[in-house]
């Protein structure tokens, strides 16, 4: 029996941590189709973590970086797209995780693109995520730190040519993780399209007495609010499950032009994710302290 517990303490010694995004590594580095989702706007991502590309005449703008060893997989997506991977001008994300952003240093070095971060998370990405208030300490959430370039507060507007973003602070899972709006043209149509940084409360997160994020639940209640007023006809997001990706993308191959577009999804998507914070958050007052 002592054996055992011994053997069983052992492996438990090298589980590793939960990871900030909660996705399977399986899916992060695994290759997807590169293809336009409408207008000027691509998905450049990998199976299970997302970017997205927007072109301009004047360069363009990607949205998260990713794993750093996932960098070429977004460049070969970009350039099997017909786009020049070092024109990309500007890089955003969606929050300061490692699955979204460890890339960020690379794709500076090698394009020279300005990256833009919210407030709230530029001293964790400028330390490489030592300075996460809860993966801190996780060895395989840090990274290469990355410049920041501009610091954005919520609302700040990102530019390039033609193309207008909106940085909505949807704080909670990260001091600042974003919410990302624009108006994209398609023709004659015009979607308002909302792509979420991530309304996760993830294992181990303290949503009350939390020291290193006293406001970390308020930031969610704000969150919720910020998203539930929103509209939304494309709906996407940081990872491509949020917003059924698969799905859409097979009828977009079948022809359907407007595959992405999902104003009650989007609705579900916000109204079940606040209830699970919710449910955790009355679960955590209630637990004795």
């Amino acid at each position: 029996m002592r054996f055992l517990v011994r053997a069983l303490a052992a492996a438990l010694l090298v589980l590793p941590l939960a990871h900030p995004a909660g996705a399977q590594n399986s899916d992060w580095l695994q290759p997807y189709p590169p293809f336009r989702i409408a207008g000027n706007l691509y998905y450049v991502g990998s199976r299970g973590l997302a970017s997205y590309l927007v072109t301009t005449p004047q360069g363009h703008i990607l949205i998260n970086s990713n794993l750093e060893a996932g960098v070429p997989l977004i460049r070969a997506s970009i350039e099997k797209l017909g786009f020049k991977y070092d024109e990309i001008r500007i890089l955003l994300i969606s929050h300061a995780h490692w699955d979204h952003d460890a890339g960020s240093a690379l794709i500076k070095q090698q394009t020279g693109a300005k990256y833009m971060v919210m407030a709230g998370d530029v001293a964790v990405v400028e330390s490489g995520g030592a300075r996460d208030f809860h993966y801190a300490s996780d060895k395989q959430a840090l990274y290469k730190p990355a410049k920041v370039d501009r610091v954005l507060q919520d609302g700040d507007r990102v530019t390039l040519g033609d193309a207008v973003l909106v940085a909505r602070l949807t704080a909670g899972h990260t001091k600042g993780c974003t919410t990302w709006t624009m108006t994209l043209k398609d023709g004659a149509t015009s979607y308002e399209t909302v792509i979420v940084g991530s309304p996760n409360v993830n294992p181990g997160y303290e949503l009350v007495n939390n020291a290193a994020y006293p406001e970390i639940a308020q930031d969610y209640e704000r969150m919720f609010r910020t998203l539930a007023s929103l509209k939304a006809d494309l709906f996407l997001g940081a990872h491509g499950d949020y917003f059924r990706m698969d799905e859409k993308y097979a009828r977009l191959q079948k022809g359907d032009a407007e595959a992405f577009v999902d104003r009650e999804g989007y609705r579900r998507f916000v109204a079940s994710k606040a209830a699970a914070f919710k449910a955790e958050l009355t679960k955590q007052q209630g637990a004795p302290r």
